[in-house]
């Protein structure tokens, strides 16, 4: 069975670098939950007072700062990998002069 040749085999590099951030954006509650879950359940007399407070904040500064760097990236136009098209060349009307819509 053979690849049709229309398709690439891979996926461009912007592309799949586009939808490793959609993965890391779909993730991230989920690390972040787990993140601040874990160490209470691990360790809760280290995080029981102002130690648990700085771990909750950090982690919330931090939770802050990663969806603002992915949203920047998401939301950046992808590049295109195409050139554009170069300009239709002028119409040259019958009799050898420029088409009237240009004049």
């Amino acid at each position: 069975m053979s690849l049709p040749n229309d398709r690439p085999i891979f996926l461009e590099r912007a592309a799949y670098r586009r939808r490793r951030l959609k993965d890391a954006a779909r993730i991230l509650p989920i690390v972040t939950l787990a993140a601040l879950l874990l160490p209470v359940w691990l360790m809760p007399d280290a995080l029981s007072g102002a130690g648990g407070m700085i771990w909750l904040f950090a982690l919330w500064l931090l939770v802050i700062a990663v969806s603002a760097v992915l949203h920047r990236r998401l939301s950046a136009k992808p590049a295109r990998s195409l050139p554009p098209a170069p300009p239709a060349p002028a119409q040259i009307a019958p009799g050898g002069g420029a088409a009237p819509d240009e004049l």
